[in-house]
């Protein structure tokens, strides 16, 4: 079955030139395109959308407003934002609204493609080592945390299940996590999983924006606890 795809953007040629690549891939199909976050919200309504390609810088309702809006409701299609500017305020914006990545507007098609299908298939595409750069960047606009977070859901995580988020949280893949816990891949991913299910996260993304705003992870990338 198709991923059934929504553009995002005030520029129709920008549009237009999604449409293309993405009319060319047999697994994939533009449903829906919107030219501002209230439009997006409106066909949301009446059209079933799996990704939405959001831009950041539109007019009435801009993509990080949209995004929040979109993630906030149940069954709610996957949000990858576009920026023109790597690592800038949107994008770290884009990525504690709820969406699972970002992407540059000039990404290689290929590149482009791979991320979409990824998104659709529950990964983030925004490495955690890249979130965590941004995050180090925009920290001063994270409440300062504390050294105990005050997150409900962290007190559920098990000790090795904590030690695994604040690996995760530093930028580490699951094999890099295996090797520094002396555990298969398989394990760590079973633990990954539980971290999302119990702090009711969509993405390793939003467990690094987590350990930010909790205090696990300060700017640098050192844990806490």
């Amino acid at each position: 079955m198709a991923i059934r795809v929504m553009l995002v953007d005030d520029q129709v040629l920008l549009r237009t030139g999604f449409r293309m690549v993405l009319a060319a891939q047999p697994d994939m199909e533009v449903v829906a395109e919107a030219g501002d976050g209230a439009e997006a919200i409106e066909i949301l309504r009446s059209t079933a959308v799996d990704v939405v390609l959001m831009d950041v810088r539109m007019p009435r309702l801009d993509g990080v407003e949209a995004t929040r809006r979109i993630c906030a409701q149940p069954d709610a299609p996957k949000v990858l934002i576009l920026t023109t500017f790597d690592l800038d305020e949107y994008a770290f914006s884009g990525l504690k609204a709820g969406a699972s990545g970002f992407m540059l507007k000039d990404v290689p098609p290929a590149e482009l493609l791979a991320a979409i299908r990824s998104v659709h298939s529950g990964d983030a595409v925004v490495a955690p080592s890249t979130t965590r750069r941004l995050l180090d960047r925009f920290s001063p606009m994270l409440p300062s945390g504390n050294s105990e977070p005050q997150h409900k859901g962290i007190g559920k995580l098990t000790e090795r299940e904590r030690e695994v988020m604040l690996l995760v949280a530093q930028g580490l893949s699951n094999g890099e996590i295996a090797a520094r816990l002396v555990l298969s891949e398989a394990t760590v991913k079973t633990h990954v999983g539980r971290i999302l299910t119990k702090l009711s996260l969509r993405d390793r993304v939003q467990v690094v924006v987590l350990a930010y705003e909790t205090g696990l992870v300060r700017a640098g990338g050192g844990g806490v606890g």
